[in-house]
């Protein structure tokens, strides 16, 4: 094993111990006596610091030209592709998905670097007639300032690159606070960002604790931005925190994705796709497959491949090639899915598969979960309600398209949904009908790609989209600028006449 990294906060262009000189330690959640290092245990006086050093650099960053902003996020995305395998295999054994995922991870992160970049020369305003003669009208972007940024765990390096990207390319300065529990990931991304030359105190790292660094960085009132990633109860404070200061604020929270399998569908596809959504990251996406809504003419059917198929998942060291799924984050997310387990088992819902820890020899050192389906379901169990964010799925019957799209929608979440289907109608109408921001015909719930606005409805987020040119207007002010030459005074609706 690699001796453990001993990290700081990136500050104002450079790395500091916190202030308290306190750290935290990052455990393997595969192997428990792996320590992969001590990060600094921040607190409010580090934000400060951080918050501060942003808002000096501002003034500078705002002026730079946006093309000259994504020279440098150019130069990031290509020191990445350097880096890959090293940032994955780090990312792997801090967070556990498995191998050929952790590389994905840092391959969005690629792309959102040359996408952006591209947008530096592409923040188009518009120009328009004006209703007066002699007078000119446009608009265009502005940057907005400090952005405190708040990313979660389970894609560690894409969804800060999600948020630091676009934040970047508008022309403001970040403070980024990454989730505890996937600190070298973040800082990979940063220390990339650093040797390609990024000014001091545009980009500033503080690792911690959400109540001790992440609460200081949402009401510090130097930050005009927040962008969340989390539960959907966290964001709920955040949104409430950020309505008193009417600060820009963009929450991508939870989700109880489904996916509809109709009795047409291409039932191997179907599995493949089924098992892909539920058990890809342990379960641990926002858009996780965790209801199959399955027509009551193939549901025996599909039932049995797909529980076979989740038994032969290979389960282990995220590190090892041939494991197809790793281990849960921590043990606080091991005891939530015995939790919903028992509620499973207590609520009448039939065990099909999985339904515990996997023990002995090397599962003994991890988190390790076995994949969980529940056959038989009512779609008013909490099970088929509420975000378990584990390897849990729950089937459901329907009887037709029209009860498959009601249970499908009948969540208080809305990001992501999926039919498999040979019928064109039927996509049509799923499409058009599936309260979710993310929809999918004939393929899982999980796989977006990063040209394309990301985000849901409902209790999912609060309307804004992370991804695409989508995320620029978190990011930016719209101003309209009138040019009068007429040399006299117009006073718009009042001279038409």
């Amino acid at each position: 094993m690699a001796p453990p990294k001993i990290s700081k906060n990136f500050i104002n262009g450079e790395w500091v111990e916190a202030v308290s000189g306190e750290a935290f330690e990052n455990i393997n959640p595969a192997q428990h006596q792996d320590l992969i290092g001590l990060f600094p245990r921040s607190s409010g006086e580090d934000v400060e610091r951080a918050v501060t050093a942003a808002r000096d650099a501002y003034r500078a960053w705002r002026l730079t030209p946006a093309p000259r902003r994504g020279e440098i996020l150019y130069r990031a995305g290509r020191m990445l592709i350097e880096r890959k395998e090293m940032i994955a295999r780090d990312m792997a054994r801090e967070m556990g998905k498995a191998l050929e995922e952790a590389r994905a991870d840092v391959q969005e992160a690629i792309d959102m670097a040359f996408y952006m970049a591209g947008e530096g020369r592409r923040q188009f305003g518009q120009t328009t007639p004006s209703e007066l003669p002699d007078k000119f009208c446009m608009t265009v972007r502005s940057p907005v300032g400090v952005c405190g940024l708040i990313t979660p765990w389970n894609f560690p390096m894409a969804i800060p690159a999600w948020k630091l990207m676009p934040a970047l390319i508008c022309g403001n300065t970040v403070v980024l606070k990454p989730a505890e529990d996937t600190p070298l990931s973040a800082y990979n991304l940063v220390k990339v960002l650093e040797d390609a030359g990024i000014p001091r105190g545009v980009v500033n790292y503080v690792a911690g604790f959400g109540p001790e660094a992440g609460a200081p960085l949402v009401k510090h009132p130097l930050t005009r931005v927040i962008s969340f990633t989390g539960s959907s109860e966290v964001g709920r404070e955040v949104a409430q925190v950020c309505a008193g200061s009417f600060k820009h604020l963009c929450l991508e929270m939870g989700g109880k994705n489904v996916i509809l399998v109709m009795e047409d569908a291409d039932l191997e596809l179907a599995v493949e796709g089924a098992v892909w959504g539920a058990f890809g990251t342990t379960g641990q996406r926002c858009t996780a497959a965790s209801r199959l809504v399955i027509h009551k003419a193939v549901y025996r059917q599909f039932s049995e491949i797909f529980v076979e198929r989740a038994k032969a998942l290979r389960i282990g060291d995220p590190l090892d090639p041939r494991v197809q799924m790793g281990p849960l984050i921590n043990q606080t997310q091991l005891e939530t899915v015995d939790r919903y387990i028992a509620i499973g088992k207590n609520e009448g819902a039939k065990l099909l598969c999985g339904g515990h820890r996997l023990t002995g020899g090397a599962y003994d050192q991890g988190w390790f979960y076995a994949p969980t389906v529940f056959g038989d379901c009512s779609p008013q169990m909490r099970i088929a309600q509420e975000e378990i964010f584990g390897p849990v799925v729950a089937l459901i019957p329907a009887t037709d398209l029209d009860q498959a799209i009601e249970i499908g929608n009948n969540v208080v979440y809305g990001l992501s949904s999926s039919i498999y289907t040979a019928d064109v109608n039927k996509a049509f109408r799923a499409m058009r009908e599936m309260e979710t921001g993310i929809f999918y015909v004939n393929a899982s719930t999980i796989g977006a790609e990063i040209h394309l606005p990301f985000g849901g409805m409902k209790q999912t987020g609060n309307g804004h989209r992370e991804a695409a040119v989508a995320a620029l207007d978190v990011y930016s002010e719209w101003k309209t600028i009138y040019v009068d030459y007429s040399g006299k005074l117009q006073r718009a609706q009042i001279d038409q006449a």
